[in-house]
């Protein structure tokens, strides 16, 4: 059958295709199509794409020494007589190792399931039909028999599917219930949008941001040219966040904010005071906030607005446990806040990154901290604890990691809360490596729960918190909860 089947595709007449399935067999060789694809993809500068690359690529190492240095010399298929196939077809030379399986057809398929456990359709889509092509050019040009292809395919595939054990595939964007409409408060000029900016966000700011304009500005200028009614407010390095946030929203029908997950924070609490819908324009370094949204650019998120639908999100809050009333004593977060090491680790960034810029001090900062960090004797829930590693994000996260960055919803109404409590030493080279690898839950003492709140007190009087990156000192105990389905966001068309 498989000879029969390579037959009838090697004595095929594809007008077109003559001088074209060749060429484009040819460029796969040794994954020179892939990893062309895979530059380009995370040239984009799209967090998706850049994940779609890095998934694929990964799947090719994987797929393709299991191909060649395995599948083919466990088997050793010899390759295909090729007298059928015209002369034009094979004026390339054809290989001379063993058939059995197509290495090229693996690392096409291992590429295109990889790409499309990340990439939106209209990217994978075109991946899949180039590494379709590819696979059909090895039966078409004489170079494997269809089972050859057909096994190849599979691997790939499996490979790429086998990356999600290790780095789980994240959905494109976390669910959000829809619970109304925003029509009246939307309008085509921007009229009562007040976009409040944060220039330092992204790490570019004051003097370099006139040399090299940074996110914010790019955003800042969107803004203006799309809705150039909406008015502007920039904060500056001085100012009291809350009281100018507070001042924006008692005039806005809807509050925007162009910076960083700190900045959004800011903002939702004065969205939430002011009972406001908030508008988040992403221009910071991570972005959590508004990647789970699905608005990664000011493009995204001037569509949301102009679509005009709001979704409610779930605000977590840290408050004193001694039966302090909550409203200006509460301190919200959106995304995840943490004690211990990472707390540590948000300290040293801040401390490195105006000498080094973001990345490179958080790149030195988590070194260190996974080094030398000791940990804090606590209270949780009634249970004493020496806490290394703390983790609490405002509904249920999809990874493993220490600091995990996904979540399927945004309303679930649950904290997730994970910990890795220790004995009298760290076990630090193996707690470092399972971090590190995003396995936080092989490390001894690691503890992971769902709950609706939690009570944390330090017994040296104190701790330090970093909420949504930001870290601040809390005196005494506190209760971490939910405020269910608060907050009024705009969400962009296909969120729901």
């Amino acid at each position: 059958m498989d000879r029969w089947a390579f037959d009838q595709v090697a004595a095929a007449r594809l007008r077109g295709l003559e001088y074209v399935l060749p060429r484009l067999s040819r460029f796969a060789d040794h994954g020179v199509l892939w990893f062309t694809t895979a530059g380009v993809l995370g040239a984009t500068g799209r967090a998706r794409l850049r994940r779609a690359a890095l998934r694929g690529s990964i799947a090719i190492a994987v797929a393709s020494p299991a191909v060649n240095l395995l599948g083919k010399q466990a088997f050793r298929r010899k390759r295909p007589v090729v007298d059928l196939v015209p002369p034009i077809r094979i004026r390339w030379k054809l290989p001379t190792s063993h058939a059995f399986p197509s290495g090229h057809s693996a690392s096409a398929a291992a590429f295109a399931t990889g790409v499309a456990l990340e990439a939106p359709r209209p990217v994978a889509v075109p991946v899949a039909a180039t590494a379709a092509a590819v696979a059909f050019a090895r039966v078409y040009t004489g170079a494997h028999y269809p089972g050859d292809v057909l096994a190849g395919v599979g691997i790939g595939a499996l490979a790429a599917l086998g990356t999600r054990v290790v780095w789980p595939a994240r959905p494109p964007v976390a669910r959000v219930t829809r619970s109304e409409d925003a029509k009246d408060l939307v309008s085509e000029d921007g009229d009562g949008l007040v976009v409040v900016v944060n220039p330092e966000a992204g790490g570019v700011g004051g003097a370099t941001a006139a040399i090299l304009p940074g996110r914010p500005e790019l955003a800042v200028e969107l803004v203006r040219r799309e809705l150039p009614a909406a008015e502007i407010v920039r904060l500056g390095p001085d100012e009291d966040v809350d009281k100018v946030f507070g001042q924006a929203a008692e005039r806005a029908s809807v509050l925007a904010v162009i910076g960083g997950d700190g900045t959004v924070n800011a903002g939702a609490r004065a969205a939430l005071r002011h009972d406001v819908p908030l508008l988040v324009v992403p221009s910071g370094t991570f972005d959590h906030f508004a990647r789970a949204l699905g608005v990664e650019s000011a493009a995204q998120a001037v569509a949301a607005y102009r679509d005009g639908r709001l979704g409610r999100v779930d605000v977590a809050y840290i408050t004193p446990a001694n039966g302090a009333a909550a409203g200006e004593e509460e301190q919200l977060f959106l995304n995840t806040a943490s004690f211990g090491a990472y707390a540590e680790l948000v300290d040293r960034r801040a401390r490195l990154e105006k000498r080094l810029g973001k990345w490179p001090a958080l790149a030195i900062a988590a070194v260190r901290t996974l080094r030398h960090s000791e940990p804090v004797e606590v209270t949780v829930d009634g249970r004493d604890r020496r806490v290394w590693l703390a983790f609490v994000g405002n509904c249920v996260y999809g990874s493993r990691g220490a600091a995990p960055t996904w979540r399927e919803r945004l309303d679930d109404g649950r904290l997730d809360i994970r910990m890795v409590a220790t004995g009298r030493r760290v076990p630090r080279v193996r707690a470092t490596a399972a971090v590190m690898a995003g396995h936080l839950h092989i490390t001894p003492g690691f503890r992971a729960w769902r709950a609706s709140g939690l009570e944390v007190a330090s017994r040296s009087g104190g701790l330090r918190i970093a909420r949504d990156g930001e870290v601040s000192p809390s005196p005494g105990p506190v209760r971490f909860g939910k405020h269910a389905r608060a907050l009024a966001v705009f969400t962009p068309v296909g969120s729901g």
